[in-house]
């Protein structure tokens, strides 16, 4: 009987051991994701304040224009 006590206790162990080994795994993944998303959006927020990048908004016929203010 105790045998398969021990047996029931090492294969809770080993599964316990590989759960969180996994949810680490998975937590290192996503903060390594979040901080390349924040390196996108730092990028994206720098390169709109360049001169040389278009604003365009959407026309009352659904086509991408400059604004009002930048047309020629």
């Amino acid at each position: 009987m105790s045998g398969i006590v021990l047996r029931i206790v090492i294969y809770a162990v080993i599964a316990g051991i590989v759960y969180f080994a996994i949810k680490k795994i998975i937590d290192d993944w996503k903060g390594r994701f979040r901080e390349m998303d924040e390196k996108v959006r730092e990028r994206d927020l720098k390169e709109r304040q360049r001169p040389d990048v278009i604003d365009l908004k959407r026309d009352e016929d659904g086509v991408f224009r400059k604004k009002d203010e930048d047309r020629l």
